[in-house]
């Protein structure tokens, strides 16, 4: 150890700190990432290397890799606010009711097909509405249907080289590497092997291991109702203020309107001195309405019952809570909601609706309405509202995802344009006339040119955390490769499997970063592992490129913890799924996928000496 370079043990130690970081939820990965950018800068200004310039740890903001994903991630947002996938969504949906069985197939390769080409986050929102409506409609569990779903993009989206962030990463380090730069489609044929037996398991297997979690809006019946309370004079305390009343009650009435006589309306002051006669609107459940009658003393009336007497009263309230329905609302990172709070957005006066409860990642039930509004909410949160049909299509139409239960998605004639686009990005990199970086970047240009999107749109679609962490990852792993890090963990992991095949050892190097991208960020664990898997090559005097893509391939492979990828956690939130369900759901998965890509891998990408 003593004639280990200082530089390296510092960056060595740097990069375990950070991924002991990554994997805990008190540090958000933002701040990891700033903090790992800011370490490696002030470190090497202040003590030099030979090798390494602090400079070098800005190269990320302008890295092709970060170019093509945040271009792809803004042409993913096209397709997804255009609606261009609405058109095979519906016809999905109208198959299900006829062929179940063969309609949760043909939705398992669409999803994994179309991740290949587009980024894993738009199409788990676009089959998230769908599939919950599809749920409510067939009586199926949502549960035994989104996460197969959302495993079935994770798959699918390994088979090219912009399936996702991560196999953009591992390519383009790989090229700064001198390696062999990869192409679209150089391994299309090893996923789509590996893939036939993961839909299989996803089909056939993985819904039977799931638990039976119904839908929140499965009872589609109001919850909260609004009603009269009138006050009497013998329940009236001499001098009793509205606040008397409220704190009688424990503080949980909410009055939303105090009247006096035939149409005179008082303001809702905490000092307001109440009278015989007076009335107040009040809002909550049933059971509650009816507590508030019995602590005060007053008489509950319908609402409409107040307008227009008893009998045509009961017939329009029926109508007017038949109007109310339920829905679920999922926080993305797209969302105005994320990283806020409802009361901070004004969500129920903007909206017009009733906030139930709240369920976090990894509870099985709701929060108590009470303290929701100050609760700063994050990914993958799903709120259960209350309101009419057209307060739920405000809140669509602000950018965030609602699951109400309906099949339709929004549509814009400009769906074909985008589509038509990416399609032309796509294929432009396909045939090698540009890079993918170059022409995504045309891509986004021309969605803006063709108004298919805005420049808040664009906004929304760009992740701060995609974008410091890819930008920390390189750093930390050119920081690795000059001061001779990668070199010296490669001989260290060559020394555990010593005596091992080329093979085997690719094997291992697979399962190994698999877990690590469960528990770290994936592209963290693709921008450290590429340089190692290259020098690990090197020592053993093989051909690269196999133990690059075993990089990519176990990168991944984040299908047994919520927090492995992105998506993991909406579906977590919109099924109620719990940690251990994704455990005894994904971690099969994650050997079945590992096992085929070891015997496939070597069998398409030889381990040849190298001379």
């Amino acid at each position: 150890m003593s004639g280990i370079d200082p530089h390296t043990l510092a960056v060595m130690l740097l990069t375990l700190v950070a991924f002991v970081l990554f994997a805990s939820e008190k540090v958000s990965i933002e701040s990891t990432a700033l903090f790992v950018l800011v370490t490696l800068v002030i470190g090497f200004t202040l003590f030099p290397h030979p090798s390494f310039r602090p400079a070098q740890a800005f190269h990320g903001f302008g890295h092709e890799a970060l170019v093509a994903i945040c271009s792809l991630m803004i042409m993913g947002r096209g397709l997804l606010v255009t609606g261009a996938l609405e058109p095979v969504a519906r016809r999905m949906a109208a198959l299900w009711s006829k062929r179940p069985r063969l309609s949760m197939l043909l939705m398992l390769w669409g999803c994994a097909m179309a991740s290949g080409f587009v980024n894993d986050t738009p199409i788990v929102v676009v089959m998230l509405p769908i599939l919950i409506g599809i749920a409510l409609r067939t009586g199926e569990s949502p549960s035994r249907l989104l996460m197969p779903m959302n495993y079935a993009v994770l798959v699918g989206g390994m088979g090219t080289t912009i399936g996702t962030s991560t196999n953009l990463l591992v390519v383009s380090i790989a090229a700064d590497l001198g390696l062999r730069r990869f192409e679209m489609l150089d391994f299309i044929h090893v996923a789509a092997i590996a893939a036939v037996f993961g839909v299989l398991y996803l089909w056939l297997v993985l819904p039977r291991l799931l638990p039976d979690h119904g839908s929140l809006m499965q009872d589609t019946k109001p919850r909260v109702f609004e009603a009269w309370l009138h006050v009497g004079e013998e329940a009236l305390t001499e001098g009793a203020t509205l606040a008397d009343v409220i704190a009688k009650t424990g503080r949980n009435m909410t009055v939303l309107e105090v009247r006096r006589g035939d149409d005179l309306r008082l303001t809702r002051l905490p000092s307001l001195r109440l009278k015989s006669g007076d009335r107040l609107l009040v809002r909550d459940t049933p059971a509650n309405l009816k507590e508030f009658e019995s602590v005060l003393g007053f008489s509950l009336h319908d609402l409409e019952t107040e307008k227009d007497g008893e009998k045509d009263g009961e017939k329009n309230g029926e109508e007017k809570h038949a109007e109310q329905q339920l829905a679920e609302i999922v926080v993305t990172e797209a969302s105005p909601l994320f990283g806020s709070t409802l009361r901070y957005q004004r969500f129920a006066e903007r909206f017009g609706l009733i906030v139930l409860g709240l369920r976090r990642a990894g509870q099985a039930e709701l929060s108590k309405a009470d303290d929701i509004a100050e609760i700063r909410l994050r990914q993958g949160d799903m709120l259960l509202v209350q309101g009419t049909a057209d307060a739920l299509q405000q809140v669509k139409q602000a950018d965030i995802l609602v699951l109400d239960g309906s099949l339709a998605l929004p549509r814009s004639e400009r769906a074909p344009l985008a589509l038509s686009i990416m399609a032309l990005v796509v294929l432009s990199a396909m045939l090698k006339l540009v890079p993918i970086a170059v022409s995504a970047l045309a891509g986004v240009l021309l969605m803006l040119a063709t108004r298919c999107l805005d420049w808040r749109e664009v906004g929304n679609a760009l992740s701060s955390k995609v974008v410091l962490i890819v930008v920390s990852s390189l750093a930390l792993g050119s920081a690795l490769t000059a001061t001779g890090g990668t070199d010296l963990l490669a001989k260290g992991y060559l020394s555990l499997v010593g005596g091992m095949s080329p093979t085997v050892v690719l094997s291992t190097l697979m399962l190994l970063v698999a877990l690590f991208t469960n528990f770290v960020s994936n592209n963290a664990a693709a921008a450290v592992g590429t340089p190692i898997a290259a020098s690990i090559a090197a020592q053993l005097g093989v051909s690269p490129e196999p133990f690059v893509l075993a990089v990519l391939f176990g990168a991944n492979f984040s299908y047994a913890t919520p927090m492995g990828y992105q998506t993991n956690l909406l579906v977590m939130s919109a099924a109620g799924y719990r940690f251990s369900d994704f455990l005894k759901g994904g971690v099969p998965l994650l050997l079945i996928m590992w096992a085929a890509y070891s015997v496939l891998l070597p069998m398409f990408f030889p381990l040849q000496k190298l001379s």
